[in-house]
């Protein structure tokens, strides 16, 4: 076992479980598509015939389109409070809805109010289309902002994303940004609920110019001063299993950055060919005040060159990010459940968290054991309970149901069970800690497939 972080006093109490924001967020987003339709309600006299009834539904689709807009730009900000407090996965998975509903939205907007025009000004489809693209102002730059936000949703697709790679897919998704300023003029010129109406009007440009300035602060001035402050390099690497590494990173002042066991960085490492793509891995030690480390397994190209990585090459880091850390403990006893990869944030917890702490370890075989050692070392000095889940001879896969963890862990209900690996992995051992009677609050995941 390496010494570089090995820890020789108990661990510290850690605060109390802080209640996530998550409720409040999501209630402070339906209330501001609530006030969109209230807009719309203020402004719209008597709905007359369908030309009418075709123009203002579209005219609603149209502004909670817009409004999605802004939400979609501003999950995307990493901003502190949904990161750690939320968790990033969980951002993500609304991200991702935020977006389905945008184009939803989108979509009939443009149907509908297209259909309405056609029928009141008694013109075919295609030429109402012609006319309003080609004769209207700002529609040009708007269609473009369309097609961009269209193109988006169908890298974004689960069936495409399977089949192109992350750069493609990532660098794609950034024009999300190019499409929302692109289709912003189009809402304040056309826009029957802010022609002459001066407060919607300065209501839509804060809310617009607030997720503008979230983006520029958390995605581009944060990540700067971060990385001109603590200045990282890689300062050395160290195989741990077949096809998984760990690199060490070495910076100035880094207990500033309030990281803590069980989070991650976006790292872009600028050498071996990895500096076109910023990757999240974990933290797999508690991070000190001149040293970070993550374990990475070779599952592609990109993370198969971070064995290449050489002592001295220069990282740029964003974050810290996640909320898989001890603020989620609710009981003095907890569970750690990883597979594969998915152990270097448990193995960071498993040094820190206080309490009775047991460490569940699924892996194929004993030469897939990433950190193996030092998972041991750190059980025989503090006490705690070191668990492997292997293949057996054959192959056979073990047994992982409700009744085999309730055995291997008594008072299984009573524990805190954080669990990281692949998302079927995950899945399974959820569905049998449920069945084992251990509730929704005490089983804490977060994914990394964003």
């Amino acid at each position: 076992m390496t010494t570089l972080y090995e820890r020789r006093t108990a661990p510290a109490l850690v605060p109390a479980r802080r209640r996530s924001p998550a409720g409040p967020v999501l209630a402070v987003l339906w209330a501001g598509a609530a006030a969109v339709l209230a807009l719309w309600w203020s402004d719209t006299g008597s709905v007359v015939g369908a030309a009418g009834w075709l123009t203002g539904a579209g005219r609603i689709a149209g502004l909670l389109s817009g409004y999605a807009c802004a939400v979609l730009v501003g999950l995307m900000a990493r901003v502190p409070v949904f990161e750690r407090g939320i968790g990033s996965d969980r951002v993500a998975r609304w991200h991702a809805m935020a977006g389905r509903y945008t184009i939803c939205l989108l979509l009939a907007h443009v149907v509908l109010i297209l259909a309405g025009y056609a029928a009141q000004d008694r013109r075919s489809l295609v030429d109402e289309t012609l006319s309003v693209v080609l004769d209207y102002p700002e529609m040009l730059k708007a269609t473009a902002g369309t097609v961009i936000l269209l193109a988006v949703g169908v890298t974004s697709a689960r069936a495409v994303r399977r089949r192109t790679g992350y750069e493609f897919w990532y660098y794609v998704h950034l024009l999300t940004y190019a499409a929302v300023f692109l289709a912003f003029g189009h809402q304040l010129a056309l826009g029957d609920d802010f022609n002459g109406h001066p407060v919607a009007t300065a209501a839509w440009y804060a809310l617009y110019l607030g997720v503008a300035g979230l983006v520029l602060w958390f995605r581009v001035l944060v990540p700067v001063r971060l990385n001109l402050r603590h200045r990282l390099r890689v300062e050395s690497v160290h195989r741990e299993a077949p096809g998984v590494y760990s690199v060490v990173v070495r910076g100035q002042r880094l207990d500033e950055l309030g990281a803590r066991a069980g989070q991650f960085f976006r790292w872009r490492f600028l050498g071996a060919g990895l500096a076109r793509t910023s990757t999240p891995y974990s933290l797999s030690a508690p991070p000190r005040p001149d040293l970070m480390r993550i374990t990475v397994k070779a599952l592609g190209e990109h993370s198969a060159r971070v064995a290449l990585l050489r002592p001295g090459t220069r990282v740029w880091a964003e974050g810290p990010y996640g909320a898989m850390t001890a603020d989620r403990r609710t009981a003095p006893k907890s569970l750690l459940i990883g597979a594969g990869v998915g152990i270097t944030p448990l193995r960071a917890l498993f040094e820190t968290l206080p309490g009775e702490v047991t460490l569940l370890y699924r892996a194929h075989s004993a030469e897939d054991l990433a950190l193996g050692a030092e998972l041991e070392a750190i059980a025989q000095w503090r006490g705690a309970r070191v668990l492997y889940a292997l293949n057996g001879p054959q192959g056979q896969r073990p047994d992982l149901s409700a009744a085999s963890l309730r055995a291997a862990v008594p008072d299984l209900a009573g524990h805190d069970v954080y669990i990281c690996g692949p998302h079927g992995f995950a899945r399974g051992v959820y569905e049998a800690l449920h069945a084992a009677g251990v509730p929704d609050r005490r089983i804490h995941h977060e994914s990394f497939e964003l």
